[in-house]
């Protein structure tokens, strides 16, 4: 029997990292990305790593990514800035406003602070993801693994969605 809750975040991370992967990565463009890696903030009790990303321009379409991991002890997490057609895929989940609850697993769609979210959760292995639509072709996510439902939210929310959001060209 297929686990409904973690097929529902396989398929979203599927959809994010097929589009991303179909991309090759250009030449890292100087206000692409990195004009992101101020909103990837040092958070108290966590290590985190060294921001990266990329910037991939085609003919009429463009594709940016920023992301910064995350370590205390065991658990982890990944912070990212995704604009493109990636995103466009992922955020599909965040405007469908559907709701799925299995015994191990759930999803949910709604707003926070104003802006469209969908959280993922599996309980068996403390992960889920927090996806944010900061716009209909870029989202602020993060994915985690061993932490509850309620920090990682509480985490997601300490980086400014709707700052990052205003950064956005218009």
């Amino acid at each position: 029997m297929i686990d409904r809750g973690r097929a529902v975040r396989l398929v979203l991370i599927a959809a994010v990292l097929a589009a991303a992967c179909s991309l090759a990565p250009a030449a890292p463009a100087q206000e692409g990305f990195q004009r992101f890696y101020p909103f990837l903030v040092d958070l108290q009790g966590w290590t985190g790593k060294k921001p990266e990303g990329f910037t991939v321009e085609m003919p009429g379409n463009s594709m940016t990514t920023a992301s910064r991991e995350y370590r205390r002890g065991d658990a982890k997490f990944s912070a990212q800035v995704v604009t493109g057609p990636a995103a466009q895929g992922a955020l599909a989940v965040v405007q469908s406003s559907v709701d799925i609850e299995t015994g191990d697993a759930h999803m949910r769609t709604g707003p926070i602070d104003g802006l469209p979210v969908a959280r993922t959760y599996t309980v068996h292995d403390k992960s889920g993801t927090v996806l944010v639509a900061l716009t209909p072709s870029a989202m602020f996510s993060i994915s985690f693994m061993g932490l509850g439902e309620d920090e990682a939210l509480l985490l997601a929310r300490q980086f400014n969605w709707k700052a990052i959001r205003d950064e956005l060209p218009k």
